[in-house]
């Protein structure tokens, strides 16, 4: 039984699911189908953009199915018609129980954290703001609340004081390919065993919204830089500032690295978000010291470091 090779169908849409959807093509198992999102326009030549999945799919010669509606009889009809095994879950939409049910060995999400912890749509991102310094990946039955089935198996990751968001989506990513193959090792020999997610050490990971990336300078010096790693590069930790040339006029900008120094000589104001430049060095003040940004892009522009910013502005705070 440990060489049977499963029918699977595949649902995933970003970078992250081709990883575990490459490896389960290499280790040989039949994928019936790749279930990804439409396509989508986009840009300002309004061209239709794939999904990561279903780039990776028709390169590798995979049915690819992109149903608008979960429930629709058609597709519902269409993944019944295929007889698969197994589905597989990573990064997708919530799946409605006629879907997951389907399958006779059932339905497994990997999800990017050690769960319960981080249970919601951008675990990776909240792990990395919550100062943590562990993380890992999951493998877990799919039932009716979102993230709360039996749990397969977990492997876990150091986050490094260094890593940002990418960093750590990219390290687990490659972690999670392994976990789903083992995974699937284990039902296709029929040793699978699940066990009941603990209580109490629920963490949400909501989705990440605009208004979630803005930094407020009223907070320490730690959770801003954390905020910051968190969110690096992609969408990126976000503030207005004020330029002394244009007082008054406000220019969003994204920071994408900073460091907590001592206070480096700097004399404080007591005025959080208030700027202070040293031997071209962009210190801001926090709560409570300082923190250090040290590259950053203006909208408009190019990321840039901060020399090469304070050589095209003068700012005087940020808000």
């Amino acid at each position: 039984m440990s060489d049977r090779k499963l029918k699977i169908v595949f649902f995933g849409t970003p970078e992250f699911a081709v990883a575990s959807l490459d490896r389960l093509v290499k280790d040989g198992h039949d994928i019936a189908a790749v279930v990804t999102m439409p396509d989508k326009i986009a840009g300002r030549g309004h061209k239709l953009i794939q999904s990561d999945v279903k780039r990776y799919a028709v390169a590798n010669g995979l049915k690819v199915l992109q149903p608008e509606k979960l429930k629709s009889p058609d597709f519902v009809e269409e993944l019944r018609a295929i007889g698969a095994d197994l589905f597989i879950v990573i990064a997708f939409r919530m799946l409605p129980e006629i879907v997951w049910a389907m399958p006779p060995e059932g339905t497994f999400n990997l999800h990017a954290s050690l769960l319960p912890k981080y249970r919601g749509a951008a675990p990776i991102n909240w792990a990395v703001i919550n100062g943590e310094t562990r993380t890992g990946v999951t493998t877990f039955f799919l039932k009716h609340e979102i993230d709360t089935g039996d749990i397969i198996g977990q492997r876990s990751i150091d986050i490094l004081p260094t890593d940002n968001v990418g960093d750590v989506h990219d390290r687990l990513m490659e972690l999670g390919a392994g976990m789903v193959s083992e995974t699937v090792k284990e039902i296709a020999s029929g040793s699978v065993t699940a066990s009941p997610q603990p209580e109490g050490e629920y963490i949400p990971a909501p989705k990440i919204f605009k208004e979630t990336c803005h930094i407020d300078w009223n907070t320490p010096s730690e959770k801003i830089h954390n905020l910051v790693r968190g969110l690096s590069p992609y969408p990126a930790a976000w503030s207005g500032f004020e330029d002394s040339r244009n007082e008054g006029t406000v220019t969003d900008v994204k920071i994408f690295e900073t460091s907590v120094p001592t206070q480096e000589g700097n004399v404080s104001e007591g005025i959080p978000g208030h700027i202070i430049v040293r031997k071209n060095r962009l210190f801001v003040e926090t709560s409570d010291g300082f923190i250090e940004i040290l590259s950053l892009q203006p909208a408009g522009k190019k990321r840039m470091d901060a020399d090469a910013f304070l050589r095209g502005y003068k700012p005087i705070r940020f808000v």
